[in-house]
């Protein structure tokens, strides 16, 4: 309240013995005021003398001298710089703002509190807007930050939304060092989560759901679907809380009675709290691991801010007065200098202002696309599922499909490899693909082939991994070469066009891949009589086989030689030389050449040669015909040597894909 006595003109030729002795000037210069339109910036104070006595108050009679001019009482209310008499009302109702002077010179303002919106009907509402599209973050009161890593944040919680919790997902797509908005979840205490992701797709907990039109969950979130996005509703009581998501951006819309002073909090309540915010236990290994990918050198930087700038052009006037579009043209040129414009990106922030206008305006705004090159919302992925490492995109020719993360790619890309390693087992080979590497190339995992056309890859359902494989019963057209120390199967992934196509539009695809078996050395199995079995593993590059040479007494193999058995003199002795993690369909073993020798060695004697017995006493059963070898023989010693005997033999593997690998036998002729 202001009470001053203001004397704005002279006091002349007072009647009687009144007087005014002197004035004093007070200079209000650094607090000026303004009066019904005028501004003081000084105050006049006089004594008054009435027959030589000073006095607080007098009265005026009406006379021919007297020449007061204005003396008034201007108790008013002052606020801003501005004073106001006491009984006014200065109010701006487009804004929800009154301004009261009571009649006691009480300053009474009513106005629409931070996070509240005025209506048409000068009634303040809360009903806050939150962007999340890309990395960027703009919170309820319009400040921007980004997320640099991918994991989860909450995105809004507190009391005025009791029970509930929006849980951002960021994940990196093209770039390890750029995030986006993956998916979003409202959490709901004691109830199923309702999960929104890329391609419209809304799931119940862990099951997904229908929606055709407008659907109400058994949890009581309303969920919508149009050609823009998905939209859930939760409500509780008066407040109101609105998830949007279209695969790229979310906005979050809080609605409730205005002029409470909402409790809340996450990103949405304070974009600068990201560390706060980060959920642990619902991100993904990892995630807070940054990196520092290579500049783009496609990128224009100057070009993308012009670009993103169209945001302050005139088709968004109306916009302007409602939603400030600074935070919106920061987070659009940060995102499109770090990251290529592809995938819609360059839209991208420009329909997430347009959304936001539309809210408050209640009006659809799209003048400005035709200015922008950017076509109207179109629902992007529709239905299409990508697995945890792929990601929605815009493939080569325009389509649809599911690209790798950054950061699952990166061995692939950095070894120039488009799958795993060829993988080989007991009786078959297989070399898997990455989809989504396949895609990202145009390349159509439909078309390829192994070297029989009708030997064609696999893809899982849930990875998207493309597997290609043959086995002894199914080859695929496998190749077969030896050298000396190798047996090597060889097939090739192809995508060969029709002889009758004269053009293709495919990259020409081939990829090689084989497995192969070491040929067993004899220096290490050598084998005594009175220590049997002898054993060793192979590891024949991604092969692996074990080779075992066993003696027994007996014809039925039942009776094995070992450090206590007596063996006589020409004793019959069975030896079987067996080799285990071999397929029958695709190897054989075949028995080369077996002697004996002292233990000196310096004596020799052959039994088996060229595959064929070289001692009369020796009778091959079985050689090249499996993995297996068999024969037996009488047992002997070395004249004028009573040591004990051993027996070598070399093994050699046979691809018996299209061939016999039993050898011929021919006369036993003694060669030792």
């Amino acid at each position: 309240m202001l009470r001053l006595l203001l004397f704005l003109s002279a006091l002349i030729g007072l009647a009687g013995a009144e007087q005014f002795n002197g004035s004093s000037v007070v200079n209000i210069s650094d607090c000026p005021f303004t009066f019904y339109g005028k501004q003081y910036e000084e105050l006049y104070e006089f004594e008054t003398l009435v027959s030589g006595s000073t006095v607080d108050t007098f009265n005026f009679t009406s006379g021919t001298d007297t020449k007061i001019r204005a003396g008034a009482d201007i108790s008013a209310c002052r606020h801003s710089g501005v004073v106001h008499k006491p009984g006014t009302n200065a109010s701006e109702p487009e804004i929800c703002y009154s301004q009261i002077c009571d009649d006691t010179a009480v300053l009474i303002i009513t106005e629409c509190g931070p996070l509240d919106y005025c209506q048409d009907n000068s009634i303040c509402i809360l009903d806050p807007i939150c962007t999340v599209s890309g990395p960027a973050v703009i919170d309820f009161y319009g400040h921007l930050n980004d997320v640099q890593d991918r994991c989860a944040y909450t995105l809004l919680s507190g009391s005025t939304v009791s029970g509930l919790t929006v849980v951002g997902y960021f994940r990196e797509r093209r770039r390890r060092d750029v995030s986006f908005l993956d998916s979003v979840t409202l959490q709901l205490d004691g109830d199923d989560d309702v999960h929104l992701e890329q391609g419209g797709i809304v799931k119940l907990g862990n099951t997904m759901q229908t929606i055709n039109g407008s659907t109400v969950l058994s949890n009581g979130v309303e969920v919508s679907e149009d050609q823009t996005g998905v939209t859930a509703v939760w409500t509780n009581g008066s407040n109101t809380v609105s998830v949007f998501f279209d695969g790229n951006t979310a906005q979050i819309f809080l609605k409730g009675p205005g002029g409470q002073g909402p409790q809340v909090d996450g990103l949405c309540a304070n974009s600068t709290s990201v560390n706060d915010q980060r959920i642990p236990d619902n991100s993904t290994l990892d995630c807070e691991v940054l990196y520092n990918d290579t500049a783009d050198s496609s990128i224009n930087c100057a070009e993308m801010t012009e670009h993103c700038n169209l945001l302050n052009d005139t088709s968004f006037t109306t916009c302007h007065n409602h939603i400030d579009p600074a935070p919106y043209i920061d987070a659009c040129m940060d995102t499109l200098c770090r990251y290529p414009a592809v995938d819609g990106l360059d839209c991208q922030f420009l329909d997430a202002y347009a959304r936001d206008c539309s809210l408050r305006i209640n009006d659809t705004v799209d003048s400005w696309r035709s200015m922008a090159g950017c076509s109207p919302p179109q629902p992007l992925c529709q239905g299409r599922i990508c697995s945890d490492h792929e990601f929605c995109a815009e493939t080569l020719s325009g389509e649809i499909g599911c690209f790798c993360r950054a950061v699952f790619a990166f061995p692939y890309k950095s070894n120039e490899t488009l799958g795993d390693p060829t993988v080989c087992e007991e009786n078959s080979a297989s070399l898997t693909l990455v989809g989504c590497l396949l895609e990202e190339k145009g390349i159509d995992y439909t078309i390829l082939h192994l070297n029989d056309q009708n030997c064609t890859g696999q893809m899982d359902e849930e990875d998207h991994m493309v597997t290609f494989s043959f086995d002894s019963s199914d080859p695929c057209g496998t190749e077969v070469t030896s050298n000396n120390s190798l047996l090597i199967y060889m097939n090739t992934i192809t995508a060969l066009n029709s002889p009758s196509d004269n053009i293709t539009r495919q990259d020409q695809f081939y990829i090689d891949f084989s497995c192969f078996y070491a040929q067993p050395d004899v220096k290490n199995m050598t084998f005594r009589i009175k220590d049997s079995p002898v054993m060793e593993q192979f590891t024949s590059g991604t092969w692996n086989y074990t080779l075992t040479m066993k003696a027994y007494t007996d014809a039925r193999h039942t009776e094995a030689v070992d450090s206590n058995t007596e063996v006589q003199l020409n004793q019959k002795i069975w030896l079987v030389l067996e080799a285990d993690g071999l397929d029958d369909g695709l190897v054989a073993v075949v028995t080369d050449s077996c002697w004996a020798t002292n233990q000196a060695g310096s004596l020799r004697y052959n039994l088996i040669k060229d595959g064929c017995a070289n001692d009369q006493t020796v009778d091959v059963e079985e050689n090249g015909e499996g993995t297996s070898s068999r024969f037996s023989f009488n047992m002997f010693q070395f004249s004028r040597s009573s040591s004990d005997v051993s027996v070598h033999c070399n093994v050699n593997l046979c691809a018996n894909l299209n061939q016999t690998c039993v050898p011929v036998v021919s006369t036993v002729t003694r060669t030792d």
